[in-house]
């Protein structure tokens, strides 16, 4: 004890203020408490450390290994012999992680020389404060060699493909492009994007703070390639008429065109071509009308390629035989304050004469025989007012009213060909019942793999289907519509058709529409070629413009592929059609 200034001084622990008054068990219970938990601790860090150790390697090899993606190869498009049309080629993709490339001026200026592009840009994407963007795609791989050369931090590539097509706007509208992802955009490409695209792979690596590769772990997933599509498509029968019509347009000084051929016996399309047309392998410049696949989205009045249509349903229906007589006399019809004309004065005709000379009148008179819900449904079974569903971007239906809107005026005039739009590629089927024995076939972008003929729908009797053959045929001798669409050698039969356009609801007296469809062998039909020049400038009659296209397309077609001629080439200008006619 001390003593200050008299007073006694009691020591600071003594004091009866810090006494402990809660039970000695707690603390002790507390202590035990601590003591477990960090017996607890070190067992988990012995489990961690020593038993098990994935975890804390996964954990620490989650901030630096990734899996890196394996790009798939897209299947390859060829034609119906395995030419190739749309193959892809190993490119490469330079990217960066902006926060780990710490580029020098000098550097970055090396960099966008050997991408080309401009170094200010190029600065710009280094400095953003994204985690990872793309510098260029789809570098040819010596220039990606020359870029990983340079060991800059924070730049990495990645193994991509590019679409080529060797065809190029000879295919174009056909096979279609892929866009920069690799996704189907156009054509073929967009219709079989599902089995073409593959199934991406990956494999795991250790990158570096720098998003730089130091070590490949292995190989996770590998990548599945896409399916190789094979086109009904011929390469030798495409460059036809693809050469042809982009020849007719130049003639005509036309605006547009397109060209379809078929296979009469499978629905296959061998060719399909439009003009103007683009490069697929290089779009920089593109326009609407180029990319326009006219064949599937444009629609126009088919005008008088409609008639066979018409004529057949009525003989069909037991109204006229091939050789019914209709007056057509004196080349005008009135109904009600319209008037239907002819280009001449034909007098009396017979049904089959009808389709020969083209006689407004005369399909106008024998549609007037027929009721309006029974067109319609006709004009339906072949397929107008109906989307071809081929898997094409912009297929259209084209345009057939309700019958029950039809007045007598449009009933007449649909029966040759006005009042109702088509789509070219609709046209070329529908006549594919003239050209078998009345049945619609379906239509196939792919080869049709075996001998056996598809299926198709009945829409005419088998009589009346090669009566109106026999019709078309006539159309195409000396005296018909279309004696241009002859071939030396061959029995053909078509029909023409000549349309003004329509322009803010009125027919202009300028521009037209000429169109042509046939098939040949007319003794055997093998193919169906239906041709369109769209505001040809001259001459505008279908037999005028589009028939020498068909009968140039459709002679290389025939000898391409080897059939055999049913004619005799001294008889083919001036012989008339076999047809036993039902009487």
């Amino acid at each position: 004890m001390m003593r200050f200034k008299g007073k006694v001084a009691h020591k600071f622990a003594e004091s009866p203020l810090l006494e402990l008054r809660l039970p000695a068990w707690r603390s002790r219970l507390m202590a035990l408490l601590i003591l477990f938990s960090f017996v607890v601790l070190i067992g988990r860090a012995f489990y961690l450390q020593i038993l098990d150790t994935d975890f804390l390697q996964e954990k620490g090899e989650s901030r630096y290994r990734r899996d890196i993606e394996i790009t798939a190869s897209r299947g390859r498009i060829a034609d119906r012999h395995g030419d190739v049309l749309a193959i892809s080629t190993p490119m490469r993709s330079i990217w960066a992680v902006p926060p780990a490339a710490q580029l020098t001026s000098e550097q970055t200026q090396h960099l966008a020389a050997l991408l080309e592009i401009d170094a200010q840009g190029l600065a710009r994407k280094l400095t953003s404060d994204k985690p990872f963007v793309f510098l260029r795609r789809q570098i040819p791989p010596p220039v990606a060699a020359q870029v990983a050369a340079l060991k800059l931090p924070g730049i990495g590539q990645d193994k991509e493909y590019r679409r080529f097509y060797p065809t190029g706007e000879m295919t174009a509208h056909m096979v279609g492009f892929t866009g920069v992802d690799d996704k189907g955009l156009e054509g073929a490409e967009l219709a079989f994007h599902a089995q073409l695209l593959g199934a991406p792979g990956s494999r795991s690596v250790i990158k570096d703070r720098r998003g730089q590769i130091v070590e490949d772990v292995g190989s996770v997933k590998p990548p599945q390639d896409g399916e190789d599509i094979s086109l009904a498509l011929d390469s030798k029968v495409q460059y036809l008429a693809y050469s042809q019509l982009k020849q007719a347009i130049a003639d005509s000084k036309a605006k547009a065109g397109g060209i379809v051929v078929l296979d009469a016996r499978t629905g296959e399309i061998l060719a399909l071509a439009n003009w103007p047309t683009y490069n697929p392998n290089n779009r920089e410049s593109l326009s609407g009308g180029q990319l326009r696949n006219r064949a599937l989205t444009d629609t126009f009045e088919p005008g008088s390629t409609l008639k066979p249509f018409t004529i057949a349903l009525a003989m069909d229906s037991g109204k006229v035989r091939f050789d019914t007589q209709i007056n057509c006399a004196p080349g005008r019809l009135q109904i009600g304050g319209a008037t239907i004309s002819d280009t001449h004065r034909y007098g009396v005709l017979t049904v089959a004469e009808v389709i020969q000379k083209s006689s407004n009148v005369g399909s106008s008179k024998i549609a007037a025989m027929l009721p309006a819900q029974a067109m319609w449904e006709m004009f339906h079974n072949v397929g107008f007012g109906q989307v071809p569903r081929l898997g094409f971007p912009g297929e259209v239906s084209g345009r057939l009213r309700p019958w029950k809107s039809w007045r007598p005026i449009e009933q007449a005039t649909m029966s040759f060909g006005h009042g109702l739009s088509v789509s070219l590629i609709q046209l070329a089927r529908a006549y594919s019942v003239f050209a078998r024995d009345g049945d619609l076939v379906p239509l196939s972008l792919t080869r049709v793999v075996g001998a056996a003929k598809p299926r198709g729908t009945q829409v005419f009797s088998p009589q009346t289907a090669r009566e109106v053959r026999a019709m078309l045929e006539m159309a195409v001798r000396p005296g018909g519509t279309a004696p241009k669409a002859q071939i030396p050698g061959y029995r053909v039969a078509g029909k023409t058709g000549t349309a003004r356009k329509l322009e803010n609801g009125r027919y202009t007296t300028t521009k037209y529409v000429a169109s042509f469809v046939g098939f040949a062998p007319a003794s055997d039909p093998r193919l169906i070629v239906a041709v369109l020049i769209d505001e040809p400038r001259g001459k505008y009659y279908g037999g005028e413009v589009a028939a020498p296209v068909f009968a140039s397309v459709m002679a290389g077609t025939l000898r391409t592929l080897g059939i055999a001629p049913d004619a005799p080439l001294e008889v083919a200008q001036g012989a008339k059609p076999a047809v036993k006619a039902r009487l």
